[in-house]
């Protein structure tokens, strides 16, 4: 991954971490993501690419993930069958009933610094049980790549 430059919108030094995907200009933030959104020319990029009889790709909504991730993130992103898989998980339904749950997760969303929040919270064992029954859901065992076989003994 390259090294973050600084953002187009706001100026910030180094801290351009996302690109738009129709021109690849560089951001630093969401904010700074709709601000450049409301700019951006309409044919940049991606329809060129996609050639002068093709259909316009669907606008975005404001937030969306394909304005905030990256090209090496974008493999792993979940498809939206999959997370529709968590709304109807009864036992996810469970964990989201604790309180000190709903707690953690307010938390994660307020926080300003998310990543060192998570690595945090990823100690606490009723967080870690929440993170590990959505991954069971959207990537259960069997799809798993990297995953050893157990063998018997």
């Amino acid at each position: 991954m390259r090294a973050p430059g600084p953002c187009a919108e706001c100026g910030a030094g180094a801290a351009a971490r996302y690109r738009c995907p129709r021109c690849s200009t560089a951001y630093c933030s969401v904010p700074c993501c709709r601000t450049h959104r409301e700019r951006c020319a309409p044919g940049a990029r991606r329809e060129e690419a996609a050639g002068p009889g093709s259909p316009p790709a669907p606008a975005a909504s404001p937030g969306a993930p394909e304005d905030i991730l990256g090209e090496e993130e974008e493999q792993d992103r979940v498809p939206p069958q999959k997370l529709q898989l968590l709304g109807e998980s009864a036992e996810l339904r469970d964990l989201l009933r604790n309180p000190h749950l709903r707690q953690l997760l307010l938390a994660l969303e307020q926080a300003r610094d998310k990543s060192s929040l998570l690595r945090r919270l990823m100690q606490e064992p009723l967080f870690l049980e929440f993170a590990d029954c959505c991954l069971s859901i959207v990537e259960p065992p069997e799809e798993k790549e990297n995953v050893l076989p157990i063998l018997p003994e």
